[in-house]
């Protein structure tokens, strides 16, 4: 099975057994998550498209952990004004597994 889902206005095409990161959330690891915006499902059988979602159709998930993806560094420099700026950044992210898609 094959699915798109949407979540906080991102797509992701998902499939079970898939490890995912998605926008961080209040979520312990080893909960469940449930994903109820089904964009588009194909089975084996059929392929059915959303308008806009697909009726009946979820997603189950279950949280690994939180991770921090790569650092960035922003610098701000204006020559001959003696200004320098450096500032980092790392973007927490929630990783899990797709379990199941159910039609």
């Amino acid at each position: 099975m094959y699915a798109i889902i949407e979540d906080k206005g991102r797509q992701y095409s998902v499939q079970e057994g898939d490890l995912l990161l998605i926008d961080l959330r209040e979520a312990a690891a080893k909960e469940s998550i449930v994903f109820d915006r089904v964009l588009f499902l194909r089975t084996d059988a059929e392929t059915r498209v959303g308008r806009p979602t697909v009726d009946g159709a979820r997603v189950t998930a279950t949280v690994l952990g939180e991770v921090k993806g790569p650092k960035v560094i922003i610098r701000k420099f204006r020559r001959r004004k003696n200004y320098r700026r450096k500032n980092g950044h790392r973007q927490r992210s929630l990783r899990i597994r797709i379990e199941s898609i159910e039609a």
